[in-house]
């Protein structure tokens, strides 16, 4: 049987794109941190959608061999991933002098290291076409002080998916990167939004409308795709506007706040 798998699937963006598959007859193999949220998950899914299967794995993301469990599981099972769309994430925000090495590294390994790992797992099991959809952010165009971890890891995403992009084409597999602004899908996010005032309900997209943008988008891979036309324009302007003054605007941002909600 043919499966999309979606990491990261408790999270606001990750239930998201699970109930979108669902409504579409997609099978689905669901990865989260805790196997109560999972259950909840599949249970109302499954209230919504009839005649889909949906298989549950608990995976520490960080650790490389609980990912390897998680797909020797699936190996064994004869499942067929069709679909892989990477949603896990961290959004740690602090001065990095603030950092402890344990916060560090986990940043890192959630948003990069397990992305990457995931994604050669995947391609070593492909058996026919794959579409591999990555959750990056309009933050990993340009550096950015006092979000330097997250924005460094989200840029590497970016660069990693061009690049592998390039060397499967002709391959059957359609790679895109997905690269939105504000998504309200936590009550601190929301907050943030409101504090931002006009430019942040521009930025800001529902979970369902990034959702069906990416997923429209993947379908005509599109390399790298950005929900909603302010967030367009900020994309445009950050790839001609100096960094000097680009950097002066970010600080003074993201400076007079930490955030660490993980």
């Amino acid at each position: 049987m043919k499966y999309v798998i979606i990491t990261g699937a408790t999270g606001g963006l990750g239930k998201a794109f699970s109930y979108k598959m669902a409504e579409k007859g997609e099978n689905l193999i669901l990865v989260g941190r805790t196997m109560e949220k999972l259950n909840n998950l599949k249970t109302d899914i499954l209230d919504k959608f009839k005649g889909v299967d949906i298989k549950l794995f608990t995976c520490d993301l960080t650790d490389k061999v609980s990912r390897e469990k998680l797909f020797n599981d699936i190996k064994d099972l004869n499942l067929q991933i069709t679909k892989l769309i990477n949603v896990a994430g961290v959004d740690t925000q602090m001065a990095f002098e603030n950092y402890t090495q344990e916060k560090l590294l986990f940043q890192i390994k959630v948003n990069l290291e397990a992305t990457i790992s995931i994604t050669k797992y995947v391609l070593d099991l492909k058996n026919g076409q794959l579409d591999i959809l990555t959750v990056s952010s309009l933050c990993g165009v340009t550096p950015m002080p006092y979000f330097a971890v997250y924005s460094a890891t989200k840029s590497a995403l970016i660069n990693f998916f061009d690049a592998i992009r390039y060397e499967l084409k002709g391959k059957d597999v359609k790679i895109s990167t997905l690269m939105p602004g504000s998504i309200p899908t936590r009550q601190d996010i929301i907050e943030d939004i409101k504090k931002q005032g006009l430019t942040g309900k521009l930025s800001s997209k529902s979970p369902d409308y990034v959702v069906k943008v990416a997923l429209k988008q993947l379908e005509k891979n599109k390399r790298h795709i950005v929900p909603g036309f302010y967030n367009k324009i900020v994309y445009f302007f950050s790839k001609i506007t100096p960094y000097s003054l680009q950097s002066k605007i970010i600080a003074k941002k993201f400076s007079i706040k930490q955030k660490d909600a993980f």
